[in-house]
């Protein structure tokens, strides 16, 4: 009588085999773009250049419930880099978010009043070019900058104040009542206000870099090798996410998007690794699991993602090229390897650019 296969291990052996189906397929050749091609096929998906002047700028960022304006925009500059907004004063906006270091910190996890790390171990996200984001935080809580700005300044682990406290605060301050004053309907310091003006002011935080002047017709603004990852950029589906004038920051997305045969026996072999333990390819380290839990976080914002490192939500992967990897496998189900790897992060350091002074 024949020996019949246990129903576990032909369980296995589909998923096996499903899993291994992207690896068996033959890989498709390359595109090859030209230059203006590759161009189209950037903006043709809202890949824009951030604009040069003031008024194009009202274009693209200006908030109809907050409107813009060169005094505004100024206080809220005043307010940004002021510790007048921390309980001891000692931490400003600034503090974790450098503005000549990538518009955030460089350490895994943010530290605010009195020393404390952020209790779910989780990293700045850069406040440059954010307001060209579509939501705002890790987990996409907030809507835009102007929201954004009341969180850190409440946060008993960031700035640890009330709104209360900062109305107080401000209104002992005579320059600033006076500004306020001429500068809003209610003519007065409130905590709404307060927000409005930072609002205004990271507004105007948009940067240029290489990238731009390609986009803008310059076909030696950036590498063959540059261009080589652009291509996979976009041909891949990196643009799905990551995409708009920030490259990034205009949706919600689930993160991983794909599970692997290999991460769940490495459970039966290494039940001690930590990695493994973890819903993500590297340690959970602070628990976050996303926007309610769901393992959905905003798409973070790529121009000038070789100043922010280190990365993902809780600053796990110190590497670049380890975050490409793991975006690829992950996301996209088709990892790279090394060549393109270097490819794309030639790319992405197209991608860094310096302020424009509007």
């Amino acid at each position: 009588m024949k020996k019949l296969i246990h129903p576990v291990t032909i369980t296995i052996i589909v998923v096996i085999f499903i899993f291994s189906l992207p690896f068996l397929l033959p890989e498709k050749a390359p595109k090859n773009f030209s230059d203006e091609e590759l161009r189209q096929a950037a903006l043709t998906r809202d890949m824009a250049p951030v604009p040069t002047g003031y008024d194009a700028l009202l274009k693209v960022v200006d908030n109809p419930e907050n409107p813009m304006n060169r005094e505004k925009i100024a206080l809220g500059k005043e307010l940004f880099f002021d510790p007048i907004l921390s309980q001891d004063k000692t931490i400003s906006c600034a503090t974790c978010h450098n503005l000549q270091e990538g518009g955030d910190d460089n350490i895994p996890t943010a530290i605010g009043y009195q020393g404390q790390a952020n209790p779910s171990h989780l990293n700045s996200p850069t406040v440059l070019n954010a307001a060209l984001a579509k939501a705002q935080f890790w987990d996409g809580r907030a809507k835009n900058v102007e929201e954004q700005a009341g969180g850190p300044i409440q946060a008993p682990f960031e700035m640890h104040m009330t709104p209360t406290e900062v109305e107080e605060r401000l209104n002992q301050d005579g320059a600033y009542v006076a500004k306020f004053k001429t500068l809003f309907p209610e003519k007065k310091v409130t905590f709404e206000n307060v927000r409005k003006a930072i609002g205004a002011y990271e507004r105007t935080l948009l940067t240029r870099g290489a990238y731009d002047r390609f986009l803008e017709g310059d076909n030696g603004a950036i590498s063959a090798q540059a261009k080589r990852g652009m291509t996979l950029f976009i041909t891949k589906g990196c643009k799905g996410c990551h995409t708009g004038m920030s490259v990034g920051g205009q949706s919600i997305q689930k993160f991983p998007l794909r599970k692997y045969f290999s991460d769940f026996i490495g459970m039966l072999f290494e039940p001690d690794l930590k990695i493994k333990e973890s819903p993500f390819p590297f340690v959970n380290e602070g628990g976050f699991l996303g926007r309610d839990g769901t393992l959905k976080f905003r798409v973070p914002i790529l121009r000038n993602i070789t100043k922010t490192a280190p990365y993902f939500h809780n600053g796990s992967v110190e590497k670049l090229e380890e975050a490409v990897r793991i975006m690829s496998k992950y996301q996209i189900g088709n990892e790279f390897t090394p060549e393109q790897i270097d490819d794309v992060v030639a790319f992405l350091k197209t991608l860094e650019g310096k302020l424009v002074v509007y």
